[in-house]
């Protein structure tokens, strides 16, 4: 990988959006903390081109993150992305205001100028479509600069120097918000860098396989399998990596899908050949589970009663130095902030913030700066059978955190049942591979409903179904509504315990994907 690029975060919750993007065009790119970065690291990982991330401080605030002394003397192309234009405009010479007309959300910039940027994307007085986050702007761009787009609340929407390579941009191209980001980013790596896109998804598996190899030496690794695509992935990858030197747990939650269990031990028994210890745990979790209605708490006592236990299959398989698991992205950043800073925690994830100190244990994370489409190319790189690796993203904590309100065993088996209806109907109809995530959850609510001549009070049970590309952001899945009652009369019919099926149209954001 002789291509870089190379990302500095200010804090957005975006940011490995841009690495996304930047990866699509078939560059490398890494993110590394503002606060981690001197000039002397930058020539070190000797970049093609630096971009400069957003981020939720205000650059006239105090103690508020800057670039790093001397970026901007290097010859270096330089991409500024909202708070990163902030900061490029600041170092150079031009002057910042906070507005008191904030803009977020979709815009549109008039394009009234040429650039290297622009190039085959955008003309010259051409209304483009953008996506926009911000309380500062330019109030004057620093000297070499030119303005070649504005918006009514950003009259320096888009500065240009092409002669130093340098690109400030107020809005977000790594969304998919902004139709045409994606291409202004191929751009400036691809025209103003001169990447030729060289990095594949084979190039990152032989990367991570040495990467494995020089962290775990001769050690034994132990793979924390949930059964999902993220941890399936990287037990293969540990197994190429490096053999019999790993062993596999599977602490069954009782939370998994129907039949999920099962298909697991056999996929990994039968066809890898991979050591696996199986351990059916679901007692112990459903009974600490209980009546708890809150989400978050329910995330912690999965967390820690996972830990419990894996512990203890840890010890019966002689122990190891090391602890692998899936952890992507998305889990990383709803938990906390990807390089400590000031991202919100949104949810905790079971397997996001590390290990009790008396385990004794260091992380192996090979996907923890992937999405989940990533994931998949990875899994399909390793042989992964499509059916498996082309599964519907399945939190951690499985079917417990689809029980708003408190978890029992009948709530469980009436969820299981249920979900496994809807998920054979959208298989049925063909539109499983273009659906991101669909789900039922039952709801905390009974209702009178008439079966026959019989009177019921019974479950309302809710589906929910989303496209997304990422996970970040999705939207509702717009269904036939003949293939929907369909799906409601096989549910209210087949699964003793509900008698009434809604269906969720909100967005992310402003919900989850999951009903918590």
């Amino acid at each position: 990988m002789s291509e870089r690029i190379l990302i500095i975060d200010f804090g957005s919750q975006v940011t490995q959006l841009i690495a996304r993007r930047i990866r699509e065009t078939g560059v490398y790119s890494e993110i590394h903390p503002f606060n981690s970065i001197t000039s002397e690291t930058v020539r070190y990982f000797d970049p093609k081109g630096v971009i400069l991330s957003g981020g939720p401080a205000s650059i006239n605030g105090i103690d508020t993150p800057r670039a790093p002394e001397g970026l901007f003397n290097m010859g270096i192309p330089i991409l500024g992305i909202c708070y990163g234009q902030m900061a490029m405009a600041e170092a150079l010479g031009g002057k910042i205001i906070s507005s008191t007309q904030r803009e977020f959300g979709r815009a549109f910039v008039n394009v009234t100028g040429n650039c290297e940027l622009f190039r085959g994307v955008w003309d010259v007085g051409s209304r483009e479509e953008v996506w926009m986050s911000h309380g500062d702007r330019i109030d004057a761009p620093p000297p070499g600069f030119k303005t070649v787009a504005s918006s009514d609340n950003a009259p320096y929407a888009t500065i240009a120097d092409d002669e130093r390579r340098f690109y400030g941009l107020m809005y977000h191209p790594e969304v998919v918000h902004t139709p045409h980001g994606a291409k202004l980013l191929k751009n400036f790596t691809h025209r103003v860098c001169g990447c030729v896109g060289d990095w594949t998804m084979a190039g990152f598996r032989e990367q991570q396989i040495d990467k494995i190899r020089a962290q775990v030496g001769n050690g034994k690794v132990i793979c924390g399998l949930s059964g999902g695509v993220d941890s399936s992935v990287v037990a293969v990858l540990l197994h190429e990596a490096i053999g019999d030197q790993l062993q596999c747990v599977f602490v069954d939650t009782g939370f998994m899908r129907k039949g999920e269990a099962q298909e697991v031990v056999s996929m990994f028994k039968d066809h890898y050949n991979i050591p696996l210890n199986h351990r059916d745990a679901s007692e112990i979790f459903i009974e600490k589970l209980e009546g708890e209605a809150d989400p978050e708490t329910k995330r912690k006592i999965i967390g820690a009663t996972f830990i419990d236990v894996f512990e203890e299959e840890a010890k019966n398989v002689g122990g190891a130095a090391f602890l692998a698991q899936g952890t992507l992205y998305p889990d990383v950043i709803e938990s906390v902030s990807f390089t400590g800073g000031p991202s919100v925690t949104i949810k905790s994830h079971h397997n996001v913030g590390g290990l009790p100190e008396r385990m004794n244990m260091q992380l192996v994370e090979p996907l923890r700066e992937l999405f989940k489409d990533e994931v998949r190319k990875l899994g399909r790189e390793l042989g992964l059978p499509d059916n498996f690796v082309g599964r519907h993203p399945f939190p951690g904590p499985g079917l417990a955190i689809r029980l708003p309100g408190g978890v029992t065993r009948k709530k469980l088996r009436i969820l299981r049942n249920a979900d496994a209806v809807y998920l054979d109907e959208i298989r049925k109809a063909g539109l499983y591979d273009m659906i991101w995530q669909a789900f039922c959850v039952l709801l905390p609510v009974q209702s009178v409903g008439v079966m026959g001549d019989a009177r019921t009070y019974d479950y309302v049970c809710a589906l929910r179904a989303v496209t997304s590309t990422d996970g970040m952001t999705a939207d509702f899945y717009h269904f036939d509504m003949d293939l929907l009652a369909k799906i409601s009369n096989r549910i209210v019919n087949e699964v003793k315990g509900i008698n009434r099926v809604t269906y969720d149209i909100t967005s992310k954001p402003p919900g989850t994907i999951e009903w918590e």
